[in-house]
């Protein structure tokens, strides 16, 4: 089966595809706003990359978020149960760790369904 990637740079591709699974990695991009808000950014950047390659957040199989800080879970959840259609939850798991960048405080991993 091929490999197709996106958005590839020398360090990483933006979305990669086999096998018609989806492979994404989002950050915000506002690195000064709070958790909920760079949730919704990050949110907001997959629904348009699971678009981009066919598929789109009810097709989600697993998400793994990452918290700058576990105190920030409560406000992350509020964002992405309303964003999250119903009947349409992936495996997740959440854990606290230190992000690449200090402004980082969520980073989701998300393997999808085409």
């Amino acid at each position: 089966m091929p490999i197709e990637r996106f958005g590839s740079t020398p360090r990483y591709s933006d979305v990669v595809i086999h096998n018609d699974t989806i492979y994404l990695v989002e950050v915000a991009q506002t690195l000064e706003a709070d958790a909920a808000t760079q949730t919704r950014e990050i949110l907001a950047s997959i629904e348009q990359l699971l678009a981009r390659t066919g598929s789109d957040k009810s097709r989600l199989l697993q998400v793994t978020i990452y918290l700058a800080d576990m105190a920030d879970y409560d406000a992350m959840n509020e964002v992405w149960d309303a964003w999250l259609p119903a009947g349409s939850a992936p495996s997740r798991a959440c854990v606290q760790t230190r992000l690449a960048k200090p402004g980082y405080k969520v980073e989701l991993v998300v393997v999808a369904a085409r």
